[in-house]
């Protein structure tokens, strides 16, 4: 299948890429002057120049040294590969091996004309190396996917001294012991390996004899590793002194938060501990600065429903709601809102409850209960700062239910997010918290509920025979049964779950004088929804059926995540 050695090139990158009509002639003679200039090698100036786009570097390569060009997307990792190579040196040298065949190293290089790096690989791996292109890009994510911090975690945890056996040690706890470099090395790792692997939430739960650390991605939890319980009581205390936490503190609650900066990124992460029966779980929220901002488009919104949701930002004033459980994506709706308003003529003000992103040109409140700042407290403060806007972070109690909804009525416009089922159950909320019918009807100017639904991977995705129950949901709300939807297959960018990221499904309420009068006259929700539904409205779950129908989703991930009331 591969070469045992790089072949001789018969013919120049550069007279290739010229043939190729990918360079003009002039254009490389140029190329070459300068990469010699700079003591860099042709191709990887021409990608940087931005004169040959990676993967037809990468191409030309194959072709020039007759070996294959794999593409890392679908192609297998062999663990037995990876052991043999240390993931910095893979970094260092845009390079990742693949596989063990029969005594050979199969390794998937930016640079395989490198014969400084095949000779340093072949003295690592004590075995010949098989060279294969491959696109640096693609080398790169490669890496991130596949290089587990697994092995390292159990190595720094092997070498905390003194051995962490008694239970007693968690009364015995010193500020040396928790600079010890395995301790803070070991938080690194799951840290670094969380926001690799795109988590929302880092779990660490004591079980007994054991310590279970689970990851949050796409929405669904996923075992990570198994760590001795041993070892427990000095990783909390140290997530603790990161968040600013009282670590002799370990039967009640607490939550802090702290900010690190790795791998080209800020990440802000949230800290909630509670006891257990078996000692202290910890949950860190992972809030990935370069993942925050958000259009409207980009979260999900149909055409439809962004006209509508767009025309109630558009409203000078009156109050706009967006529903749905934790973890939802309420709050990156509210912040794409906000972002999408004009945020130089007008005073927007925010009251949240943590900061989670940091905006400029808008003025963001903290909410501290320390110093009396609460959301209704803060509304009470933020009325005397001559606001347009004002965003709340979210409606939790009467106090603040109705001093929100006093700021609506009296020409500011505000958001906020609150629980609810639904659209119209955002309505019954506010009822709940003891807002009355009228005040409801003359301040919302419409609602939004969404869930998030984990998006069909890109790469592995194809139409596939559909389960007969999913055919049928999709009919019930489409009216047309498909034998074939979009499926992931599973590849190595989806982790073969088929699945790759999330979006969300919206249901977009807008409160007409009909849906008033209904407020007033005391309906239920379920005669409220049905007039919605008559004026337009699109349910969570046939707006989930419609990116079924588009191959962005899949009809059990709405269904999962989505319910009907008749």
């Amino acid at each position: 299948m591969f070469d045992s050695a790089v072949a001789l090139p018969q013919k120049k990158l550069g007279e290739m890429l010229v043939e190729a009509a990918l360079l003009t002639p002039e254009q490389r003679d140029r190329a070459v002057e300068e990469a010699r200039r700079l003591q860099r090698r042709l191709g990887k100036y021409l990608v940087d120049e931005r004169l040959v786009s990676a993967e037809d570097l990468a191409t030309t390569l194959s072709l020039q040294l007759n070996l294959p060009l794999i593409d890392l997307k679908r192609h297998p990792m062999q663990p037995e590969a990876l052991s043999l190579v240390p993931e910095g040196y893979a970094r260092e040298h845009e390079l990742i091996p693949i596989d063990v065949v029969g005594d050979a190293l199969v390794v998937v290089m930016a640079d395989p004309a490198n014969i400084q790096v095949l000779e340093d690989l072949k003295a690592r791996a004590k075995m010949a190396i098989q060279p294969a292109v491959g696109i640096p890009s693609d080398i790169r994510e490669a890496i991130n996917r596949n290089y587990r911090a697994t092995g390292e975690i159990v190595e720094q945890i092997s070498r905390v001294t003194p051995p962490l056996t008694e239970p007693a040690v968690e009364e015995a706890l010193t500020p040396g012991l928790l600079a010890q470099t395995p301790i803070v090395r070991t938080v690194d790792l799951l840290i670094a390996q969380a926001v690799r692997d795109r988590a929302s939430d880092i779990h660490l739960e004591p079980q007994e004899g054991r310590l279970r650390v689970r990851y949050r991605i796409d929405g669904i939890l996923h075992d990570m590793q198994t760590l001795p319980l041993s070892v427990h009581p000095p990783l909390v205390s140290r997530l603790k002194v990161l968040a600013g936490m009282n670590i002799a503190e370990r039967r009640r609650p607490q939550d802090g938060q702290f900010s690190i900066q790795g791998e080209g990124k800020d990440v802000d992460f949230r800290v909630a501990t509670s006891d257990s029966a078996h000692g202290e779980m910890v949950v860190l929220r992972v809030l990935d600065k370069s993942l925050s901002l958000f259009t409207l488009t980009e979260l999900g919104f149909l055409p439809d429903a962004l006209e509508r949701y767009s025309q109630m930002l558009r409203t000078p004033f009156g109050m706009v709601l967006v529903g749905g459980p934790t973890g939802c994506g309420k709050t990156t709706t509210l912040y794409a809102s906000v972002n999408r308003l004009d945020r130089k003529g007008r005073n927007i003000v925010t009251i949240e409850d943590p900061i989670e992103y940091q905006f400029e040109d808008i003025n963001q409140i903290q909410v501290n209960p320390q110093a009396d700042i609460t959301f209704a407290g803060g509304l009470r403060s933020i009325m005397r700062l001559d606001p347009d806007v004002i965003l709340v972070g979210e409606v939790r109690d009467s106090e603040t239910a109705r001093m929100a909804t006093q700021a609506a009525l009296t020409g500011h416009l505000v958001l906020s997010s609150i629980h609810a089922n639904d659209a119209v159950g955002v309505l019954f909320r506010l009822l709940d918290l003891g807002v009355e019918p009228f005040f409801i009807s003359s301040a919302v100017v419409g609602a939004v509920s969404q869930r998030m639904v984990r998006r069909v991977c890109p790469h592995c995705r194809s139409l596939s025979e559909a389960p007969v129950e999913e055919q049928l949901a999709y009919e019930e709300e489409i009216g047309e049964r498909p034998e074939q939807l979009y499926y992931g297959a599973g590849c190595n960018f989806c982790a073969n779950t088929g699945y790759l990221g999330r979006t969300a499904v919206f249901e977009v309420l807008v409160l007409g004088e009909e849906l008033r009068r209904l407020l007033l006259k005391g309906a239920s929700s379920g005669e409220m929804k049905a007039r919605a539904i008559s004026e337009g409205m699109i349910t969570m779950r046939r707006d989930g059926m419609l990116k079924v129908r588009q191959g962005i989703t899949t009809p059990y991930e709405v269904i999962r995540n989505t319910f009907s009331i008749a």
